[in-house]
């Protein structure tokens, strides 16, 4: 059991939810939390079965802040889904990000792994949600990658931003090195492993992957292989599909029906962070690892999996 940052247990002691914002409500009692995890939610009222939405922050960055500055909860009200906003603590990592590289944490029903899983779980039943989707940026990308990696069947489709390929790490020197070199493993390496995890899984969510071409701390190449890992394990064998737009490239991998089930884009001239248009309605604000681009990352997303419908 890990021991709670002082300043957490006093708020608890007194009641006080750690969610700033009171859009949002304190999720409790939702089973195991071996991760000495927190979150936060929200649901529509006028709206039965809602979809759920589980967003998963990057580091020194507070979910329901990440949500409402992405445009993510402006387009949660708007088109009617619940949103799950899993909380690092201080207590767990000094910067306050998830331990994707922990083989304690990121192994299948370890630690935060566990922990979130079981949040995603109370909360589909309690919202009766048929549909459940997860986005991560940077480190809550590589726990994004990581949870599609082990419960493939608990979602319908993902999308990773700024983030790595599970599992290329099992420790902090590796995780490091991931990020900075990209994965040591080949892409069809990654894939073997991932099967095994999952020897009897056909059917893998949908994935949009996201990131800068000039990111500085997680290098491009961890989305490259991170999409073609999922194309192959998606059993797609067709060349995909490159349209080069003004100021980002969008590859496609598409299915036998002609169905997009995987793509990369990858915006031109910008850095680590996750990708936001102040110009249009719920298209975010620019803050920091909220990067200005002709792209809202959530408004794209939303779309791709066909929240928006």
């Amino acid at each position: 059991m890990r021991i709670l940052n002082p300043l957490v247990t006093l708020l608890l002691a007194l009641g006080v939810s750690l969610s700033s914002h009171a859009q949002f409500q304190e999720l409790e009692e939702f089973g195991e939390n071996p991760g000495d995890l927190e979150a936060s939610f929200f649901a529509p009222s006028n709206t039965e079965n809602p979809a759920l939405v589980v967003l998963l922050h990057g580091c020194a960055q507070q979910g329901d802040e990440l949500a409402l500055k992405s445009g993510l909860f402006g387009l949660a009200k708007k088109h009617n889904f619940a949103l799950l906003l899993p909380q690092q603590a201080l207590s767990n990592n000094i910067k306050r990000c998830f331990n994707w590289y922990s083989p304690d944490d990121s192994t299948r029903d370890t630690g935060e792994t566990l922990s979130i899983k079981n949040m995603v779980g109370h909360l589909k039943a309690q919202l009766n949600s048929q549909q459940v989707y997860i986005i991560g940026l940077s480190a809550g990308g590589a726990m994004a990658s990581g949870m599609l990696a082990n419960y493939p069947e608990l979602f319908t489709g993902g999308a990773v931003v700024a983030g790595i390929p599970f599992p290329c790490a099992d420790g902090l020197i590796t995780g490091i090195s991931c990020m900075r070199n990209g994965p040591s493993q080949t892409s069809n390496e990654l894939v073997t492993l991932v099967q095994k995890i999952n020897p009897k899984q056909t059917v893998w969510p949908k994935l949009s992957v996201w990131t800068g071409t000039n990111d500085s701390i997680v290098n491009p190449l961890n989305s490259t292989m991170l999409a073609q890992q999922w194309a192959s394990l998606s059993g797609i064998d067709d060349k995909p599909i490159k349209y080069k737009k003004t100021g980002y490239t969008m590859t496609h991998w598409k299915n036998s029906a002609k169905e997009t089930r995987v793509e990369l884009i990858e915006v031109s001239n910008l850095d680590h962070g996750i990708m936001v248009n102040p110009q249009v309605e719920n298209g975010g604000e620019e803050s920091d690892y909220l990067l200005a681009s002709p792209l809202s990352t959530v408004k794209h997303v939303i779309d791709f999996w066909q929240l928006s419908l």
